[in-house]
């Protein structure tokens, strides 16, 4: 025994024998997330597909964890937790973000020597997107049909599509804190699609014009930075499809990269942005 473990006591080596699994395999269940992986093909680079895209889903699953801790502290008027749910999840999408790199720059032989493997598999039909789009206020009932074969799945995402969205308890919020919202706007129906509205655009314009360190500008700032990085991940997403596949139909039958162009264009949480023109 070395003279420091014998002057603090302490083993050379941890605890190394257990009853069953390791307490660390119980809690993270890592044996399960390394046996998930079943290539299709024998195209090693498959693999990195597969995991890259299992990853993926994780952090989709943490970020809707945050956004849906956000909306929650949003209406009951809890400023503080929803900011820092927001800006954990800033960090967590650019980590997300950064799981285009093993696939940014596949080319279109390397993409075909496994593509066959998907099918009519696509990332649209993830459910677990499909909720973070929902939180966004990109609400589609016509997304609902893939998931028609898994109950609890079409369940959870059915729920998701009446329920407000993030931005909803925003603009919420913003009435309660004195903006004129009409009804109209706060009494919509919420498994629509969110649609800009001047009411709004003219709230943000009055918190950006005022502190910029008051709790609503805070918001606004760390909505922002949520919404920047979703238009990263989209252009990310495009730019590596047209890398993989140019203008070629997407796998799920969608029009690959037009369909992926017209995402990027998008804003979400678009008063935000239309505002900054008014300050």
């Amino acid at each position: 025994m070395s003279q420091e473990a014998l002057a603090t006591n302490e083993p050379e080596t941890p605890h190394l024998d257990f009853a069953g699994t390791t307490p660390y395999e119980d809690y993270v269940r890592a044996d399960v997330l390394t046996h998930l992986q079943h290539p299709l093909s024998d195209d090693p680079g498959e693999m990195v597909f597969l995991v890259t895209t299992q990853v993926m889903e994780l952090w989709f699953t943490v970020i809707v964890h945050e956004w849906e801790t956000a909306a929650a502290a949003l209406r009951g008027d809890d400023l503080p937790t929803a900011i820092a749910a927001l800006k954990r999840s800033t960090r967590e999408l650019e980590a997300l973000n950064a799981s285009w790199k093993p696939l940014g720059q596949l080319t279109p032989a390397q993409f075909n020597s496994y593509r066959s493997a998907l099918g009519e598999g696509s990332g649209f039909q993830s459910a677990m997107y499909r909720r973070m789009e929902f939180l966004l206020g990109e609400k589609s009932a016509s997304m609902l049909v893939p998931h028609r074969a898994a109950p609890r799945v079409h369940a959870e995402l059915e729920k998701a599509l009446h329920e407000p969205s993030l931005y909803d308890e925003v603009v919420r919020l913003l009435a309660r804190c004195g903006h004129p919202i009409p009804d109209a706007v706060l009494e919509r129906d919420t498994a629509l699609p969110h649609a800009p509205s001047e009411a709004v655009e003219a709230a943000w314009t009055a918190v950006y014009s005022g502190d910029g360190d008051a709790g609503l500008a805070r918001l606004g700032e760390a909505l922002t930075d949520v919404a920047e990085l979703v238009w990263r991940w989209r252009n990310d997403h495009l730019v590596a499809t047209r890398r993989a596949m140019g203008a070629k139909p997407g796998t799920g039958g969608s029009a690959g990269v037009a369909w992926l162009e017209k995402r990027a264009r998008k804003n979400v949480f678009p008063e935000l942005w239309t505002a900054r023109s008014h300050v």
